[in-house]
């Protein structure tokens, strides 16, 4: 509560800060807002966050290293946003980040328990594996920062989730960590929300995306396949969104990391929902993909797989309904018009 009172105070002082050194987010095409919105709200969930930290003293092994990465993730995003850096070395600077916690920090996913039996092992892959995930994450939250409170909102809802789990499976340090970022976020949340006062940019969507990540794995490294499943559930909008922007540059001949305005984020405002309600949409969804993963760590294997199932059928009706990948890219309605045309004849 005393994270969520510090954010709720220091967020006035960065925004004046922020507008009085010109640190701002000027409009661009790819960008929502008319106006240059002050930037560099990141600083207050990190002041927010380590207060949360120095007052509760959460003890782990994978505590220091874990501190340091977000620290060196927390200054890549700082520079970044000052600065403008290139892609390739954001990425060079985020392994750096990660390596510290799976090879200082020795968090690493060894093994998963299969459904039917057995086990796979990632063995000589299992650093690789952990190194992907960590990245993979932080920039997915990065991604999905395009719209006022978005960000925000979809990882506190993330956080809840993943702190929810941990009281479940009595994981102390998770549940701490979780919540302190949590409520840090949230005190942001008021500012950060339609309309924005603030943004938080590289600086809070890098950090927060690294905790999330390092989180979700602390709470289920080297369990079943089908609990594995349970972190990607927990951040599948952000996961999903990330992985549809990489198919449909691929399929449109693009760099991978070039930006572009098909997020989304981007989609649903073309379709004519309005900045807020695209932000309660895009929040309702990520609570569905939460409540799944909830749904998924108490049911059978045959209740998982339906779960699966819905999850999945839902993501293909958006992609193909939203036009996320291109217009042409529509397996499952093309697949229903032609069964639907094989039944009348």
């Amino acid at each position: 509560m005393i994270s969520l009172v510090v954010a709720l105070v220091v967020t006035p002082w960065v925004i004046r800060y922020s507008k009085k050194l010109h640190f701002t987010d000027k409009p661009n095409f790819r960008k929502v807002h008319k106006e240059p919105i002050p930037t560099l709200g990141g600083i207050v969930i990190v002041i927010s966050f380590l207060v949360g930290i120095l007052i509760l003293q959460p003890a782990s092994e994978y505590h220091i290293p874990i501190l340091c990465g977000a620290l060196i993730v927390f200054l890549l995003g700082l520079f970044d946003d000052i600065y403008d850096l290139s892609a390739k070395f954001k990425f060079f600077v985020q392994f750096l980040a990660a390596a510290l916690v799976v090879f200082w920090g020795g968090l690493q996913v060894e093994f998963v328990n299969l459904p039917f039996g057995g086990e796979l092992e990632f063995g000589f892959f299992s650093p690789l594996f952990t190194l992907l995930w960590i990245v993979g994450i932080t920039n997915a939250i990065n991604f999905i920062d395009g719209l006022d409170g978005l960000a925000a909102g979809v990882s506190s809802i993330a956080l809840t989730t993943i702190a929810g789990m941990a009281i479940l499976m009595g994981d102390v340090y998770v549940i701490t960590i979780a919540f302190i970022l949590l409520f840090s976020t949230l005190g942001f949340l008021r500012y950060n929300f339609f309309p924005a006062k603030i943004f938080m940019g590289d600086t809070g969507a890098l950090f927060l995306g690294f905790m999330i990540a390092v989180l979700s794995l602390l709470g289920f490294k080297n369990v079943t396949v089908v609990s594995f499943l349970i972190p990607i559930f927990i951040l599948g909008v952000p996961i999903s969104d990330t992985l549809i922007a990489m198919i449909r540059r691929k399929i449109n001949k693009q760099p991978v990391s070039s930006p572009d305005s098909a997020h989304l984020h981007h989609r649903l405002i073309q379709f004519g929902f309005s900045h807020k309600q695209t932000v309660l949409l895009i929040y309702s969804l990520s609570a569905l993909f939460s409540v799944a993963a909830i749904l998924f760590s108490m049911t059978t294997l045959w209740g998982s797989l339906l779960i699966l199932f819905i999850v999945s059928s839902v993501l293909i009706i958006l992609i193909e309904n939203l036009e996320l990948i291109n217009s042409e890219f529509k397996p499952m309605t093309n697949m229903i018009k032609k069964a639907g045309k094989q039944h009348h004849k």
